[in-house]
C-alpha cells in the first residue's frame, strides 16, 4: 500500500513537473514573440517647415513605420531656422511618445544623415514671385546634389529616401545621381498626395468611402501636367458589387475633364484657400508612401510612386516618373501589362516630355 502512494506521489510530481517546464516554455516563447524590434532612424529635412511640423509627429506616433515599431527622429533645416527646430524638439519631448526611442535636431548636414534608415526629404527651395524656373532648379539642384552626397557618405546602406520638395521628381533624380552606392529602386519621389487626392475627388462624387475606391493612377511628374487614371480604377460599396469608377459616376465628360484639372490644380487650391500649402495632407501621404513601401501594400491594391523608369509603358529610362506599383518586403515593382488607351498615351507622354525637359534643365545648372 505504502509503495502505491509512493508511486502516486512521484506520478503527480512528474505532471506537475511537466505542466511546470511547459508553463516556462510557453513563457518563453511569449517572450520572445514580443520582443521590442530595434528602432528605426528617420530623418526629415526641412523639420522645421509647415510639412515637417505636421509630419514629425505621425512618425513618432508610428503612423508611418506601425504602432510597435520604435523610431529615431533625426531633423534637419539651415540655420536661420535653427531656434524654430530646436522648438519641435522640445514639443516632441513633451509629447511623450512611446515610440520616440531619440531626436536628434540639427543643422549640420552630416550629423542628420547618420546611420538614417529612411530619409524624408521636405526641405527645399521654394519658387517665390519674380523667380525664373531655371533660378529656383539651380537652388535645388545644389541643395539636392550636397545632400545626396551626404546620404551617400553617412546613411545606413539600405536607406530608402523619399523625396517631398519640388519639383520632386528632378530634385530625387539629382538625389540619385549625386548618391550612387543608394540601390537606384531606393529613390523615390511623392505622387501619393496626388494619389490620395484623386481617390478623394471620387469619392465625393459618388458618396462612398474613400476606403471603397482603390486603384487610381497617377501617371508622370509631380506638377500640373501629372495624369489621374481612372480607367483601371474600381469602387467597391460595402454593400454591393465590384464595378469599375466609370460605370460607377456614368459620367466620362467629368471624368476625361474637370476631374482631372481638379487633382492637378488641388495643390494651388489650397493655397488660394488657405494662403498656405497643402501640408497635412502631404506629411498624410508621405506617411502612406513609406508604409506601403515597407510594409507591404494589400493584396488586389496598387498606389502611385514616383520611381526610376525602366522603359515601362513606353516611357523613357532615365528620369523619376510616377508609376502603379505593388510593394512586398520592402521592394516596390511596376504594375504591368495595363491597356493604354489614345487619351491616356498622349496624357502619358506630355508629361513625360516635361520631365526631360526639367532634367536637362538641371543638368545646365550643374554645368
Amino acid at each position: 500500500m505504502e509503495h502505491e502512494h509512493i508511486l502516486l506521489l512521484q506520478k503527480i510530481l512528474v505532471v506537475l513537473f511537466s505542466v511546470a517546464l511547459f508553463w516556462k516554455i510557453i513563457k518563453y516563447m511569449c517572450g520572445l514573440l514580443n520582443v521590442e524590434k530595434e528602432p528605426v532612424t528617420v530623418l526629415v529635412t526641412g523639420a522645421a517647415g509647415q510639412i515637417g511640423y505636421a509630419l514629425v509627429p505621425m512618425i513618432a506616433r508610428g503612423v508611418m513605420l506601425g504602432p510597435d515599431q520604435p523610431v529615431i527622429l533625426h531633423m534637419l533645416d539651415i540655420e536661420p531656422a535653427a531656434m524654430a527646430l530646436n522648438g519641435v524638439k522640445m514639443e516632441l519631448i513633451d509629447a511623450a511618445f512611446p515610440l520616440l526611442r531619440g531626436v536628434v535636431a540639427t543643422t549640420d548636414v552630416a550629423e542628420a544623415c547618420k546611420d538614417v534608415n529612411i530619409a524624408v526629404m521636405v526641405g527645399g527651395f521654394p519658387r517665390k514671385e519674380g523667380m525664373e524656373r531655371k533660378d529656383v532648379m539651380s537652388k535645388n539642384v545644389s541643395i539636392y546634389k550636397a545632400q545626396a552626397s551626404a546620404l551617400e557618405q553617412y546613411a545606413a546602406p539600405d536607406c530608402k529616401v523619399l523625396v517631398v520638395a519640388n519639383p520632386a521628381n528632378t530634385n530625387a533624380l539629382i538625389l540619385k545621381e549625386f548618391a550612387p552606392s543608394i540601390p537606384e529602386k531606393n529613390i523615390t519621389c511623392l505622387t501619393r498626395l496626388d494619389h490620395n487626392r484623386a481617390l478623394g475627388q471620387i469619392s465625393e462624387r459618388i458618396n462612398i468611402h474613400v476606403s471603397e475606391v482603390k486603384n487610381v493612377i497617377i501617371w508622370g511628374n509631380h506638377s500640373s501636367t501629372q495624369y489621374p487614371d481612372v480607367n483601371h480604377a474600381t469602387v467597391i460599396p460595402t454593400n454591393g458589387e465590384e464595378k469599375s469608377v466609370r460605370e460607377a459616376i456614368a459620367n466620362d465628360n467629368w471624368l476625361n475633364t474637370e476631374f482631372i484639372t481638379t487633382v492637378q490644380q488641388r495643390g494651388a487650391a489650397i493655397i488660394k484657400a488657405r494662403k498656405l500649402s497643402s501640408a497635412l495632407s502631404a506629411a498624410s501621404a508621405a506617411c502612406d508612401h513609406i508604409r506601403d513601401w515597407v510594409l507591404g501594400t494589400p493584396k488586389g491594391t496598387w498606389v502611385s510612386m514616383g520611381v526610376y523608369s525602366d522603359g515601362s509603358y513606353g516611357i523613357q529610362p532615365g528620369i523619376i516618373y510616377s508609376f502603379p506599383v505593388t510593394c512586398e518586403k520592402g521592394q516596390w515593382s511596376i504594375v504591368q501589362g495595363l491597356k493604354i488607351d489614345e487619351f491616356s498615351r498622349e496624357k502619358m507622354d506630355a508629361t513625360a516630355k516635361e520631365l526631360m525637359e526639367e532634367k536637362t534643365l538641371a543638368y545646365s545648372c550643374l554645368n
